[in-house]
């Protein structure tokens, strides 16, 4: 009976997923699902938000209204700080911004992002090279420049996270043999994702898990050309197990359980959001 009562007293069960007071910095933090991640981690708990994005006012805007959220915690901010993540002068100007608001970040999502549709034979240099700058490059400069704050408030039963935004096209194939092919992309998102796989040995030790989320399609402004191109929502629902696309409360959710204690014993994983979509395909 002792045994069965120790076993069952799991230590604050019900905040496992809380994040209250826990400082973020979301890239690509303007829009789409890096947006509904930011509003996630702030009715999680988080104290301070920090967006990013290349475009000022997209940053401002974004900040507005998730600062009129009604469920944050009091006191709970999102702070704008426009970079331009491509370039690490820029990852480095956006790190010490940071600094002069926080002596410590809790979570970093980078999720910046861009993606090119164009045929194999004649798809451009300067595409694919954008492409890798943005989801590879810089990804890893940003990881790299904020490990000192990551570190500072980091513990080993408290350790701070680090998410990086794959897809399923960095896992099985993306898009091939038409006008809309986006080899580029389906590359770099191979890359980043064993970049955390990488990392999530190197930054362990230090006190920060490393992850990977890899969406399926979501109806954002980045995917909806594809989307369309490809059928349109309603023929990619109908090929999807879950009978649906995703959802902003799907990303934000995976999210704040990898940033939570639910996830603090998960490193170097990737968790795929596609409603099943990839174990469909391969079983035809």
């Amino acid at each position: 009976m002792a045994s069965a009562q120790a076993d069952v007293q799991l230590k604050d069960f019900q905040n496992i997923f809380r994040l209250d007071g826990k400082v973020a910095v979301v890239t690509g933090g303007s829009r789409g699902l890096g947006l509904n991640a930011a509003s996630g981690l702030l009715q999680a708990g988080a104290s301070k938000v920090f967006i990013t994005s290349r475009k000022a006012k997209a940053c401002e805007e974004a900040c507005a209204a998730l600062n009129a959220l009604p469920n944050k915690a009091p006191g709970a901010q999102a702070i704008s700080i426009p970079a331009d993540s491509s370039k690490v002068s820029e990852i480095e100007r956006l790190v010490a911004e940071v600094k002069k608001h926080t002596d410590k970040v809790d979570i970093l999502l980078a999720n910046a992002g861009a993606t090119w549709g164009s045929p194999f034979d004649t798809h451009p240099e300067d595409a694919f090279t954008k492409v890798m700058d943005l989801n590879v490059k810089s990804v890893f400069f940003t990881i790299q420049k904020f490990t000192p704050l990551l570190e500072a408030g980091s513990s080993k039963n408290d350790p701070s996270r680090v998410i990086v935004t794959g897809s399923v096209a960095g896992i099985g194939i993306g898009t091939t043999n038409n006008a809309n092919a986006t080899p580029g992309y389906s590359i770099s998102k191979a890359a980043v994702l064993h970049l955390a796989r990488n990392l999530a040995i190197e930054l362990g030790p230090r006190g920060i898990l490393v992850n990977g989320i890899a969406p399926g399609f979501f109806p954002t402004k980045m995917a909806n050309g594809l989307i369309a191109a490809i059928g349109g929502p309603e023929s990619l629902e109908k090929a999807n197990p879950n009978g649906r696309l995703g959802v902003p409360e799907d990303f934000a959710a995976a999210v704040v359980y990898l940033c939570s204690r639910a996830a603090g014993h998960v490193n170097g994983d990737t968790l795929v959001l596609d409603g099943g979509k990839m174990l469909a395909r391969a079983s035809l």
